[in-house]
């Protein structure tokens, strides 16, 4: 029984065809010998069904909180360049794999960051770095998925760890960092201790994770968040603060001083990663999905 359409959807996050499904192939023929042939390619093999992308087993464990309520309060949107006619393909490939996607905006080679606001949309994961940023600079939280052979956690719970400066936080303390060094972001990290830091382009996506893991209090909540960062003491203090201020519990927060955080990540079982930095993804992506976030100064 498909989970009751009643009450308020929590969380909506857009996911590109790309980042859902695996078109290597198809992308091939358009970049080889254009448009019109890549129509042909995706109408010739419509019936023939997309392997997974980097982001399929992440949407599938968000669209399995829905059948764990019982309620839909997860939605997950369809954003694409592709046409309607060339996105037939895709919507096939939805209907065999079993995922209650129901609204897309196929946008004809055009840009979809333009319907994110119209959809509400929480999140937007794409291949497609260009869309990314338009997404983050209209106020959406975005990440860019990278390539990976990362199996995953493998069973149902939905495991995410974000970094914290310019992905969770504002970007206050890492241009102080970037422009005055570790010294100067120590000292006025201390001297700020008390003062909750801004938030960051992924607050409001955190704020509806929290929400959704509040629905399943007295049982097993198939959702768990880590805050994996740099930082360390006396730098903790001030994150600490802030998330109590903005009432909001990460269950997990991991402070590294600098270290690598790739083991840290395996460790916890993530299903995805989000980062400002590029090469923190870029070792990340070999052991679990990567989304760079190309926010702040590292940016």
């Amino acid at each position: 029984m498909k989970p009751e359409r009643a009450g308020e959807t929590r969380l909506t996050v857009a996911i590109s065809s790309r980042a859902l499904f695996n078109l290597d192939d198809s992308n091939a023929v358009y970049e080889g010998e254009g448009l019109e042939a890549y129509r042909r390619y995706q109408i010739a093999h419509e019936d023939q069904v997309l392997e997974p992308g980097e982001a399929f087993k992440f949407v599938k464990k968000l669209l399995n909180i829905n059948e764990l309520l019982g309620l839909f309060r997860v939605e997950i949107i369809l954003l694409s360049r592709n046409s309607a006619d060339t996105g037939l393909r895709i919507f096939n490939s939805i209907k065999a794999h079993g995922l209650d996607i129901s609204r897309a905006a196929f946008c004809g080679g055009e840009q979809p960051y333009r319907y994110i606001r119209a959809f509400n949309c929480d999140l937007f994961l794409s291949t497609h770095a260009e869309d990314v940023g338009q997404a983050l600079d209209h106020g959406v939280a975005a990440a860019t998925l990278l390539p990976s052979q990362a199996l995953g956690n493998p069973d149902d719970e939905l495991r995410i760890a974000f970094d914290g400066d310019s992905v969770l936080f504002s970007d206050e303390a890492d241009r102080i960092y970037h422009r005055d060094g570790l010294e100067a972001f120590a000292s006025a990290e201390e001297a700020s201790a008390s003062k909750p830091l801004g938030g960051g382009p992924f607050k409001n996506f955190l704020a509806g994770l929290v929400s959704l893991q509040k629905e399943f209090e007295g049982r097993n909540c198939p959702i768990r968040t880590a805050l994996v960062t740099a930082r360390s003491a006396p730098a903790h203090e001030r994150v600490i603060r802030t998330l109590r201020d903005w009432d909001v519990r990460l269950d997990e927060c991991l402070f590294l001083g600098g270290a690598d955080k790739t083991e840290f990540l395996r460790a916890f079982g993530a299903d995805v990663f989000f980062d400002d930095q590029p090469q923190n993804c870029e070792r990340a992506r070999q052991h679990v999905t990567s989304g760079h976030v190309p926010h702040g100064p590292a940016n």
